[in-house]
Formats: C-alpha cells, structure tokens, sequence
C-alpha cells in the first residue's frame, strides 16, 4: 500500500508545484487568460491539480533551470500546445 504521504502533497508542497507550473506557462508562452478561457476555466483547474500531484518535480526543476524542446515528461504539456495553438 503507498504512503499517503505520496498522495496528499504538503501545502508549501502545492505552493511551489503551482509556482512550478507558472513558470513553466511563462516559459513556454502560455497566456493565463487563454488557459483560465478552455472549458469554461475547468480545463486549468484540471491542469493545477495535475501539477499539485505530479511526482516529478524535480525533472520539472531541471527543465525549467535549461529548457530544451517541449517538456514530453509533464501531465500539462497538451494542455500548454492547445492554450498556444489557441492564441494564434
């Protein structure tokens, strides 16, 4: 049986996912208005929840210190394209 502890993040655990998760919008160039309009805003809440439980941080840590062509690792990454394709 896993540890709860893998499932419930700490609360400064879900703080710096979601500040992971905005850089990781401003890096790739994702406009928070456009992800805030998919779905009627449920498609973000999604998405932050994705990010809040997402066990690999620290993959996450390291592409943001370098980044190189699309983060494949990241639960969001079909999210970002939409959210990009939608802006043009």
């Amino acid at each position: 049986m896993q540890s709860s502890r893998l499932l419930w993040p700490t609360l400064e655990e879900a703080r710096q996912r979601q500040d992971l998760m905005d850089w990781m919008m401003q890096i790739r160039g994702v406009d928070v208005l456009t992800a805030l309009g998919v779905d009627g805003g449920l498609a973000f809440i999604e998405a932050r929840a994705k990010c809040r439980y997402c066990l690999d941080e620290g993959v996450c840590r390291q592409w943001l210190a370098a980044p190189r062509m699309a983060p494949d690792f990241c639960p969001n990454a079909a999210f970002f394209r939409s959210c990009l394709s939608m802006d043009r």
